[in-house]
């Protein structure tokens, strides 16, 4: 009786033994650490899953009175990335969070622990088509589009397709135009300054310098030209600027007047007519103070006035912009498409389009016709119509 009983009681919880993880029982857990003792840093350059990262200043503490407190020295920090963050694009502009041995001294790394809220974020893709975004640079409010007047030959296919990018991720763009010297009409170089009249859009044209007063006919002089330097320290004073465009258009000559930094300077192929790259990684620099007589950009202002140099690209895709906002970059025709038909695409005025009226009646001004046209092939590109590829190049369009 007993044994019949004994095989047919009850179990419970009491009765269940556990066998060890061999890995550990000690149990995992979702929650990420907060680290509230991390220091932060804005990343300055990214090399093969390595972050130099320049920490932000700060006042010593242990200073008596306000007065008396004095900056922080700054400090070059080397990190890597935490585990829970592998998979999270890390890009100059990103101001960072990191821990452990924040010294800054040779041999030592720190760890990557959080990103900071971004306040804008420029990206990219390959081509038009190509869904893969790369995020080119964070926390910039400013885009320095930079062109040549010529040696390369400018493009107006590709300061559209950077505006589109600007005003989509909401960042300010300006103008810049290399090489005037070069060009029939220094005042007017390549025709871009008429191109672009319409648009609220601030733009500075910067030549040679000339030597003993003298230029020779197609060959630039060694020096920028110190006023549009000095006009240019003046807009990018107090911002984070990102700097686009192709290689050989001056962009690294620009960055070291700007910061007396030593980029490496390129030319561009005779055969080709393309710039040679001469940076391989973006970089972010603070501004060279300035010692001009009253110019705002002293040692503080420096300080908290960057400007991200990114190598020179051959394509740049807009695929993660939706073809209903690429409108927006073309200020001197939004205002015509008010006329359009609900849910009007752009493509012809079959189709209820307004904007050639608009253009007609030359409200978009002389260059109306070719932005209409640039309009609507970049729109043609996104919508992944018969287009060649040439024209989803960055550049190769007219």
């Amino acid at each position: 009786m007993s044994r019949h009983w004994s095989s047919r009681r009850e179990w419970d919880e009491s009765d269940i033994r556990f066998r060890p993880n061999k890995r550990g029982s000690r149990p995992r857990t979702k929650d990420t650490p907060e680290h509230p003792d991390a220091e932060l840093g804005r990343v300055v350059t990214v090399d093969r899953g390595r972050y130099t990262v320049r920490m932000h200043q700060g006042e010593d503490a242990s200073s008596s009175g306000a007065e008396s407190r004095a900056p922080l020295e700054e400090r070059v920090v080397l990190g890597v990335r935490a585990k829970a963050l592998r998979r999270t694009p890390v890009v100059p502009g990103d101001v960072v969070a990191l821990v452990g041995d924040t010294s800054g001294e040779e041999g030592t790394l720190a760890r990557l622990v959080r990103i900071e809220e971004r306040s804008t974020l420029l990206r990219r893709s390959a081509d038009d088509t190509d869904d893969a975004e790369r995020v080119v640079v964070a926390n910039a409010d400013q885009l320095l589009i930079v062109v040549a007047a010529a040696d390369p030959a400018p493009r107006t296919g590709f300061i559209d397709r950077a505006l589109v990018a600007a005003y989509h991720a909401d960042i300010d763009p300006i103008l810049l135009v290399t090489k005037a010297d070069l060009a029939e009409d220094p005042e007017d170089p390549a025709g871009l300054i008429s191109h672009y009249a319409e648009l609220s859009l601030a733009t500075v044209v910067s030549g040679h310098a000339e030597e003993d007063g003298q230029l020779e006919a197609g060959v630039p002089a060694p020096g920028l030209d110190p006023a549009a330097v000095t006009r240019l320290r003046g807009l990018l004073c107090g911002h984070v600027t990102a700097m686009i465009g192709h290689s050989g258009v001056g962009k690294s000559t620009m960055v070291n007047a700007l910061t007396g930094a030593d980029r490496a300077i390129g030319g561009v192929n005779a055969v080709t007519g393309r710039g040679r790259h001469t940076s391989s990684s973006a970089v972010a620099l603070n501004l060279e103070p300035s010692s001009e007589p009253g110019s705002p950009l002293d040692e503080a202002a420096a300080r908290d006035s960057w400007i991200i140099d990114t190598p020179g690209v051959r394509s740049f895709g807009l695929a993660h912009v939706d073809p209903d906002d690429v409108l927006a970059a073309f200020g001197d025709l939004v205002e015509g498409s008010t006329g359009c038909e609900p849910g009007c695409a752009h493509a012809a005025p079959e189709g209820g389009c307004a904007l050639d009226s608009w253009v007609e009646d030359g409200h978009a001004g002389e260059h109306g016709p070719s932005r209409l046209a640039s309009l609507r092939g970049l729109l043609s590109s996104l919508t992944g119509s018969a287009e060649e590829q040439d024209e989803k190049r960055l550049g190769l369009s007219p």
